[in-house]
């Protein structure tokens, strides 16, 4: 009994061979996640942002049979880069080297005390990392807001983007139009209220068709134990001008200015919309409609191609995995 209770206590998971520690549900993960075990050894860079100090992490897996070319992975809102492991194993196994940053306020990096967040910002950041490992071509996979801040890095730096890939990037349409704005501070108590069974719910309801299954709760676990943090305050405020950052800094104008080629992996069960709960009823249904969003992004963007999955909701990587890697290797390989 008490080793039964000693290995509940540590939450490890068995992920592809490879024992990764994990929090529990009610085990706080630290304010940096110092309680988790990344998949791959994490690096650091120190910035200095608006008068702060601060670490920016990433990993930076090296195949053993290098072609020469790097591929950047940028995580969403809900997530760290940790959840690329299968992905990231996957290209390097193909020869690519994989760069995973956690962004500013997310992840192992550090939580500012207060900073103006922008995705310019965060794109400078992950150029700085591109910099300091002397990389200057790159292809770039953005999920969820990550999409957001691949499509805002290739507009900023478009010389070192070769190919963009966006799966189930949020940022397709201009919520601002439809949903009320809210303040920093409404999301601010929004988040406060969370609770590691409010995010489970989120996630089983709006990620996985209510169809849990238990390798969801690895990625769930690196967010949700934070709620049982004493810094969690602290983790809900960044948190709170990222939301504010996405909803105010819309990319969807710009997607005709995206010259490289792009390669957009669309579940179509995803109905994924910031706000959508707050805009008029007869307004809800219409948003976030990823089956007509992807189509409508593919035509804007000239040099595209769609992959849709069906049945397949926002994390297309982790939930159908062999049909998001199949497409993606397809298309790196492409001339």
């Amino acid at each position: 009994m008490l080793m039964k209770s000693f290995f509940l206590a540590l939450a490890i998971f068995c992920i592809q061979g490879k024992l990764i520690a994990q929090p529990g549900k009610n085990k706080p993960a630290g304010l940096n996640l110092e309680t988790v075990e990344y998949p791959f050894q994490v690096h650091y860079i120190n910035l200095r942002i608006q008068g702060e100090d601060l670490k920016m992490a990433y990993m930076d897996l090296k195949p053993e049979n290098p072609k020469g070319k790097t591929v950047v992975l940028l995580h969403g809102k809900n997530f760290n880069a940790a959840y690329w492991k299968q992905t990231a194993t996957d290209l390097a196994e193909n020869g690519y080297r994989v760069i995973m940053p956690d962004q500013i306020g997310f992840g192992k990096s550090s939580k500012p005390n207060r900073i103006q967040y922008t995705f310019q910002l965060l794109a400078q950041n992950t150029r700085t990392i591109l910099d300091t490992l002397k990389i200057n071509n790159i292809s770039l996979l953005g999920h969820s807001m990550g999409g957001m801040l691949a499509t805002r890095f290739t507009l900023m730096y478009p010389q070192l983007v070769d190919k963009l890939i966006l799966e189930n990037p949020i940022g397709l349409e201009d919520w601002r139009l439809h949903v009320p704005y809210q303040t920093v501070d409404d999301w601010y108590q929004n988040e406060l209220g969370q609770t590691y069974e409010k995010s489970k719910n989120y996630q089983l309801t709006f990620y996985y068709d209510n169809k849990w299954k238990p390798d969801y709760e690895q990625w769930l676990n690196m967010q949700a134990a934070w709620t049982n943090d004493i810094d969690y305050p602290r983790i809900a405020w960044n948190s709170a001008l990222t939301y504010d950052m996405i909803f105010t800094q819309p990319v969807c104008y710009e997607f005709q200015n995206i010259k490289n080629p792009t390669l957009l992996i669309i579940g179509q069960r995803d109905r994924t919309a910031l706000g959508k709960n707050k805009a008029p009823k007869e307004i809800q249904n219409s948003l976030g409609n990823y089956p007509a969003l992807g189509k409508l992004t593919a035509s804007r963007i000239k040099n595209s191609e769609l992959v849709e999955i069906e049945n397949v909701g926002h994390l297309p990587h982790i939930e159908s995995y062999l049909q998001f890697i199949q497409p993606l290797l397809k298309f790196l390989k492409k001339n």
